[in-house]
């Protein structure tokens, strides 16, 4: 198992009322599995997503996240998750602009210490794969929607992860290139057996997914 949530709330206050956002959610997530997370705007499922990677902290209930309970580990420890186990891939590519995409997506790496010489031929075998060798030494303002967000998706990659969370990785590009993005999702869940938990409005996207959960008013299935 990968995760483990159980009965999470996450509520927040406004103007002296209070708003349950996500309302008693527990779901777990295993090796291999490719699990979307389908709901309107404002039904809580990013919330949920920020939760589940510990971006987020619930009111009440517990996360379990490669065996360890997120209410119990330090943020060092889990900013040591986020450089070695899992990744987070947003909406919007959050490419580091004047970093060119070579060194976007080598960042995490060398944040990590890693050797850029040790790591160099299997990061290009990641851009290689995800069709982006011409856009390696360009900045991010130079490249298409489509070519910011398969960066994105080589970033994420690089640290060889067992998980990677997805916030509307589709939500900024048009119909052809997000069928290009979920097509490129689907392909490493099923041959990179990475697990993958996304967010998104889309039931088409969804539908590639092999579990989908659907989050209405903060519960699942309403």
């Amino acid at each position: 198992m990968v995760i483990s949530a159980k009965d999470l709330v996450k509520s927040f206050e406004r103007g002296g009322t209070t708003y349950e956002v996500v309302r008693g959610i527990s779901l777990d997530v295993f090796e291999g599995d490719f699990l979307a997370i389908v709901g309107e705007s404002g039904s809580g499922k990013s919330t949920l997503l920020y939760l589940l990677s510990g971006t987020d902290k619930p009111n009440a209930g517990e996360v379990v996240l490669f065996g360890e309970r997120l209410s119990e580990i330090s943020d060092d420890e889990l900013a040591r998750f986020r450089r070695q186990k899992f990744s987070f891939v947003y909406q919007y590519d959050n490419l580091v602009s004047n970093l060119t995409a070579y060194e976007n997506i080598m960042l995490p790496l060398l944040l990590d210490k890693k050797s850029q010489k040790d790591e160099e031929r299997r990061v290009r075998g990641i851009i290689d794969y995800l069709g982006i060798a011409h856009c390696a030494d360009k900045f991010p303002k130079e490249l298409s929607g489509g070519e910011q967000q398969r960066v994105a998706l080589a970033r994420a990659l690089a640290i060889e992860p067992s998980l990677i969370f997805l916030d509307e990785p589709t939500g900024s590009l048009d119909t052809v290139m997000g069928k290009q993005v979920m097509e490129l999702l689907l392909d490493i869940n099923k041959t990179r057996k990475v697990a993958l938990v996304m967010v998104t409005h889309s039931k088409a996207h969804a539908a590639y997914a092999s579990k989908v959960v659907e989050i209405v008013d903060g519960k699942i299935g309403g």
